[in-house]
């Protein structure tokens, strides 16, 4: 029997073995998409306890409690940090098979050293060693990131957002890892919310451009991307519940968004042909600057109403969407394309049935202006398991080159989340030592080192530009 989580976890064979020790392992990280708080890195937080830093804003933790019939005043509500960390134990104990128990634990031996399995009898055990060790200068989120060898990481942020704490943490010369804004403009594109108009105020105010038009939201919208680019930006996010492709006349949209302006909220038909021509709007100017798109897509967010209006947005009750058409995604890159505007761009599903798709739209629009210029992001949420990051794997190499692929980044709230990045190490390294053991690639050592550093670290860092 193989001991649980040893040196070779997740690797099987000799090929996937030397693959990661030898190649991957030591790769540095590059985390281009994450949710963690710049404001947190620029202060040097230091968490009072394992409970602060493991289970505060982690709605995937959050889902699972619940799932094993946790009561909320452990999860969300008023319960000690002591109490919420026995009940996340007990909770962790019945996860056979689930990502969090291999990620809980890739944690608790990287971070505190601790090789044992967390569960109700060892959870004193645990809390006390973990909150030890959290009050070393080393587990400081700054030099927990610094041990985690990041070299840059993105964090997501709102066009109306000062930056500020970017702004302090360029100016440390102590702190070395590049850590820059990435452009979340999604309150901008979602005319259809309640709070719209008062989002515009700000906006108004911040770019001192006055909004009386679709014309002057975009030209407000220009002045804040040239903002966020003097602050490094390179990177933009969009979060939709699926892409769609309705085009509409000029005429058509400044009625749109008069009408909105004036108290009337859109139509469906009309919310698509906003959303169609923000896109436009947004990827034109991308391309202009140089910026990568992505787009996350494939969820249906917010499904417990009762909960929603309790707790909010981001706390574990969303889902999968199936209305996910790809041929609506081909018209709206092909639309950018014909402009000859198409730019860099990583497209994520949520809906795991969408990777053969994805992967073949791919193929539509690449071509010499850049290596593996339109990505499949990495397997997203749902799926960033070992089947479902096996089987987006498979896809891309099956439908495009898998040598280019831009790899792994955390999507994460929690500064522990750096061993995902090891986690989907493990897992590219067995599936392609696999097909070296089986004879479906050769045993070429220049080729196979080039492909997993590249995939670990190195593709990531040339199809963004960055320099670390």
């Amino acid at each position: 029997m193989i001991p649980f989580m040893n040196e070779d976890f997740l690797l099987s064979t000799e090929t996937a073995k030397k693959l990661f020790h030898s190649y991957a392992a030591a790769m540095p990280i590059l985390d281009y998409h994450c949710h963690i708080s710049p404001r947190e890195i620029a202060e040097d937080r230091k968490f009072s306890n394992i409970t602060q830093i493991w289970l505060g804003g982690d709605h995937y933790k959050w889902r699972l409690m619940r799932s094993n019939g946790i009561d909320e005043y452990y999860i969300t509500g008023n319960g000690s940090d002591r109490d919420k960390f026995q009940k996340w134990a007990e909770t962790l104990e019945k996860a056979i098979g689930n990502p969090l128990y291999h990620w809980s634990h890739l944690e608790l031996q990287r971070y505190f050293g601790y090789t044992g399995c967390l569960n109700r009898d060892t959870a004193q055990e645990v809390w006390n060693l973990c909150n030890e060790k959290l009050q070393e200068d080393s587990m400081s989120v700054r030099n927990i990131i610094v041990q985690s060898h990041v070299t840059l990481l993105c964090t997501t942020d709102d066009p109306v957002d000062s930056l500020e704490w970017h702004e302090k943490i360029a100016a440390d010369p102590t702190f070395t890892v590049s850590v820059l804004p990435a452009w979340r403009p999604d309150k901008a594109m979602h005319i259809e919310k309640s709070g719209y108009l008062e989002y515009l105020a700000t906006l108004e105010q911040l770019s001192g451009t006055k909004i009386l038009s679709f014309a002057d939201l975009k030209a407000a919208l220009r002045l804040r991307m040239d903002y966020f680019a003097a602050h490094g930006c390179r990177v933009s996010d969009h979060a939709l519940d699926y892409i769609m492709y309705v085009p509409a006349s000029q005429q058509e949209l400044e009625a749109i968004f008069s009408r909105r302006l004036a108290g009337q909220i859109p139509t469906q038909k009309e919310l698509l042909q906003f959303q169609t021509a923000f896109l436009l709007f947004a990827g034109q100017e991308y391309h202009s600057r140089n910026w990568v798109m992505q787009l996350h897509y494939g969820c249906k967010r917010d499904n417990n109403t009762r909960a929603y209006e309790k707790l909010g947005p981001d706390t574990g009750y969303d889902c999968i969407n199936n209305h996910t058409p790809s041929s609506q995604t081909a018209d709206f890159l092909n639309a950018l394309c014909t402009m000859d505007q198409l730019p860099k761009t990583i497209l994520y599903s949520l809906n795991p049935h969408d990777n053969a798709a994805i992967g073949t739209i791919l193929g539509c629009f690449q071509d010499a202006s850049a290596i593996g210029k339109i990505q499949q992001g990495s397997a997203w949420w749902f799926n960033d398991h070992k089947a479902g990051i096996t089987e987006q794997l498979t896809n891309l190499a099956s439908l495009g080159v898998l040598g280019n692929f831009i790899g792994m980044l955390t999507d994460s709230r929690s500064f522990l989340s750096y061993t995902r990045h090891e986690y989907f190490r493990r897992i590219l390294c067995e599936l392609i030592g696999g097909w070296v053991e089986s004879g479906e690639y050769p045993a070429d050592e220049k080729a196979l080192k080039e492909i997993i550093q590249g995939i670990s670290y190195f593709n990531a860092r040339n199809y963004f530009g960055f320099s670390v």
